[in-house]
C-alpha cells in the first residue's frame, strides 16, 4: 500500500515539475521579448500603433522624468526656449487629475498637436512626428516627448467643444501644424522672429503720443475674467514688468478713455490653465471712445486696425474690448476681410487663451493717417485706400482723364449736412457746378448710412466736396486721383481742418482743394455784429476743442458765395483734363 502511495506522489511531483518548467520558459521568454522591445524602442509599452499616448493616459512619472531629461540634455538655447512653459514639475499631477476630469466629457473633440519650435533651424520633420507621434522638434535623441495640456514652445493641445471650434482653422490637419507664424505671405510665410530676441525687449512701448501698444511673443495667457495679458517667463528670469493701458489710439484723452476697460499685462512665473488655444496672432483692442462718429469710427479704429492687423492676411484673432455689437456688424466686411475668424467679445468672455504672438493695442499715429516709417511693412494711406476699395467690391480704381469716355460728363459729389455746417444755398450752387459742365449728385452721410451702398456712389464720382465734417471721411471709397475739396468754416480753423482731411486724402492719392468761406458766407453773421471780436480776432475763441466746436462748428453754416467759389473748380476741372 506503501508502495503504491509512493509511487503516485513520485508521479504528482514530476508532473508539477513539468508545469514549474514550462513556467518558467514562459516567464523567461516574455521578460527576453520585453527586454528587446524596452532596448529598441523604449516608450513602446507606453504607446498605441499610431505611437502616440493622450496626455489622459500618461503616468505621472513618465511625465517627470521626460521633462527632467529634457531639461538635462537641452542645450542653452533649448532650454531657453523650453523655459517659455514655466509650471513647474508640482503641477503635473494637477494637469493629470484635470485630464482625467475633461477626458469623460471632450473624448475625442480634444487634439493633441505639435508646435513647431521657432529656435529650430527650419529642418522639415517627418509629418507623422507633427501630427502626433509624440516627438517634437525640440527633442534630444533617445527621448520622446508626450504632448502636454498646457502652452509651451514645443506643444500645443486644441481643448474647444464643437462651437468653439468654429473660431480655430478649418484647413485638414495636414495642413494644420499649428505653426504659429506672425503672417503669412502668399500663404506660406516661415516664422521670422526671435524668442531670445523679444524676450529681451521691454513688453509694452509707451512712447507713442498717440497710442501705448504691448506686443509679445512667446508663451502668453491672455484672462479677460481678470482683464490680463500674462507673459510667461522661466522660474530663473528676473524680469518683472507691469503695465496698464486701454487698449483705445486716444492717449491723454481721459474723457474719451473714460469708458474703456483698463488692461494689466504683466510678465509672470504663475497663471490660470489654459481653456483655449489659438494658432494664429491674437489682437486686444476696444471699441469704445468716440467711435459711433464715422470720422473716429476710421481714424480711432478701422486706419489703426488695419495698420496692425493687415500684414497676418486674416490669420488672426480679433478679442475686442467694450464692443458694440451695432457696430461691428455696421463694419462686418472689414472685419470679415482682416480677420478669418469670429469676433470675441472680451467682456463676455470666460476663458483663458493661450497664444504665441499678442498685441494689445493698435498702432496709429497723426489724425486718419499712417505713418509709412513706424508702420509695420511701411504701410500708406494708398494701401488704405486700396483696402476700401476692394473691402466693399468697388470698380473704379482710379480716375479717368476727361474725354476718355465720349459723352461722359465729371460726376460732382456734393455732401449735404442737415444740422450744422449746412449748406444754405444748395440750388445756387447745383445750378453753378452744372453751369461748369459737372454731373451733381447730392447725398448725406451719417451714422446710419449703409455703407455698402453709400461707398459705391462715392466711387463713382470724379470730385467730392462738403463742409468740414465726418462726412468727408467716405473719400476714402474714392478712386486713385480724384479730387476732395474741402470748405472750411469761419473760425480761424484751417490747420485742424487740413490735418484732419487735407494731408490724409493727399496721402491716399487722392487731389485736394481746400476753401475757406470768407466772413459774409458765415450764418455767424446773422448772431453777431460784424464788429464783433469773433471776426476780428477768431484765435482769441480757441479756447479748447469743445469751446472751438461749440462756436464755430455746432453753430454755423455756410452760404458759399459761388462767384469766388466758381474758381476752384475750374481748376479741378484742369486737374482731370490732366
Amino acid at each position: 500500500m506503501k508502495a503504491v502511495e509512493r509511487a503516485k506522489l513520485v508521479r504528482s511531483l514530476r508532473q508539477e515539475s513539468r508545469r514549474l518548467r514550462l513556467l518558467v520558459l514562459v516567464i523567461g521568454f516574455f521578460l527576453v521579448t520585453l527586454t528587446f522591445v524596452v532596448l529598441s524602442k523604449p516608450d513602446a509599452p507606453l504607446f498605441n500603433l499610431n505611437g502616440r499616448l493622450s496626455v489622459d493616459e500618461a503616468p505621472r512619472s513618465l511625465l517627470i522624468r521626460q521633462a527632467t531629461d529634457a531639461d538635462a540634455t537641452a542645450d542653452p538655447a533649448q532650454r531657453s526656449a523650453a523655459a517659455q512653459d514655466p509650471k513647474p514639475l508640482d503641477d503635473f499631477e494637477d494637469a493629470e487629475a484635470n485630464a482625467n476630469t475633461k477626458a469623460t466629457t471632450k473624448d475625442s473633440e480634444e487634439r493633441a498637436h505639435t508646435v513647431r519650435d521657432p529656435q529650430q533651424s527650419g529642418k522639415k520633420e517627418p509629418e507623422s512626428r507633427l501630427l502626433g507621434s509624440g516627438g517634437g522638434e525640440g527633442e534630444k535623441k533617445g527621448h520622446r516627448k508626450v504632448t502636454l495640456p498646457t502652452v509651451s514652445n514645443y506643444t500645443i493641445r486644441d481643448a474647444e467643444d464643437g462651437d468653439n471650434a468654429k473660431q480655430q482653422d478649418s484647413r485638414p490637419e495636414t495642413e494644420n501644424k499649428l505653426e504659429m507664424v506672425a503672417g503669412k505671405s502668399d500663404g506660406s510665410q516661415q516664422q521670422d522672429w526671435d524668442d531670445a530676441e523679444w524676450g529681451s525687449k521691454p513688453l509694452c512701448d509707451f512712447s507713442n503720443f498717440r497710442a501705448n501698444v504691448c506686443e509679445m511673443r512667446g508663451n502668453i495667457r491672455i484672462h479677460p475674467n481678470a482683464s490680463s495679458v500674462m507673459y510667461m517667463e522661466p522660474a530663473s528670469s528676473k524680469r518683472n514688468e507691469l503695465w496698464k493701458l486701454k487698449p483705445y489710439p486716444r492717449k491723454g484723452d481721459e474723457l474719451c478713455l473714460s469708458k474703456v476697460t483698463e488692461l494689466t499685462v504683466k510678465s509672470s512665473k504663475v497663471a490660470p490653465e489654459c481653456t483655449k488655444y489659438h494658432n494664429v496672432p491674437v489682437v486686444v483692442f476696444a471699441l469704445t471712445g468716440y467711435t459711433g462718429n464715422l470720422f473716429h469710427d476710421f481714424t480711432d479704429a478701422l486706419v489703426p486696425l488695419f495698420t496692425t492687423a493687415s500684414e497676418f492676411n486674416g490669420e488672426v484673432q480679433f478679442l475686442i474690448t467694450d464692443m458694440a455689437i451695432w457696430w461691428t456688424r455696421k463694419y462686418h466686411v472689414v472685419f470679415k476681410k482682416l480677420s478669418n475668424y469670429p469676433l470675441i467679445d472680451f467682456n463676455k468672455d470666460t476663458d483663458v487663451h493661450c497664444v504665441k504672438h499678442a498685441i494689445v493695442g493698435l498702432h496709429a499715429y497723426m489724425e486718419f493717417t499712417i505713418d509709412p516709417s513706424k508702420a509695420p511693412h511701411n504701410y500708406t494711406m494708398v494701401d488704405f485706400n486700396r483696402f476700401m476699395r476692394r473691402t466693399y467690391e468697388l470698380p473704379r480704381e482710379a480716375v479717368s482723364a476727361l474725354g476718355e469716355i465720349p459723352k461722359a460728363k465729371p460726376r460732382l459729389l456734393i455732401i449735404s449736412r442737415q444740422r450744422t455746417r449746412m449748406f444754405l444755398n444748395l440750388p445756387e450752387i447745383i445750378a453753378m457746378a452744372e453751369g461748369l459742365g459737372f454731373e451733381v449728385v447730392v447725398e448725406e452721410a451719417n451714422v446710419s448710412s449703409d455703407l455698402s451702398q453709400f461707398s459705391k456712389v462715392v466711387n463713382s464720382v470724379d470730385v467730392m466736396m462738403g463742409v468740414h465734417g465726418a462726412g468727408l471721411t467716405n473719400c476714402v471709397f474714392l478712386p486713385h486721383n480724384a479730387t476732395l475739396i474741402q470748405i472750411v468754416p469761419w473760425g480761424g480753423i484751417e490747420g485742424v481742418c487740413r490735418i484732419d482731411f487735407g494731408d490724409p486724402a493727399e496721402q491716399m492719392g487722392l487731389r485736394y482743394k481746400q476753401y475757406s468761406i470768407a466772413v459774409h458766407e458765415s450764418s455767424l453773421t446773422d448772431q453777431y455784429p460784424l464788429d464783433h471780436e469773433i471776426f476780428k480776432n477768431p484765435l482769441a475763441f480757441h479756447k479748447g476743442f469743445e469751446f472751438i466746436k461749440e462756436t464755430f462748428m455746432d453753430k454755423q453754416n455756410v452760404r458759399l458765395d459761388c462767384n469766388r467759389f466758381r474758381p476752384v473748380l475750374l481748376q479741378t476741372l484742369d486737374l482731370l483734363n490732366q
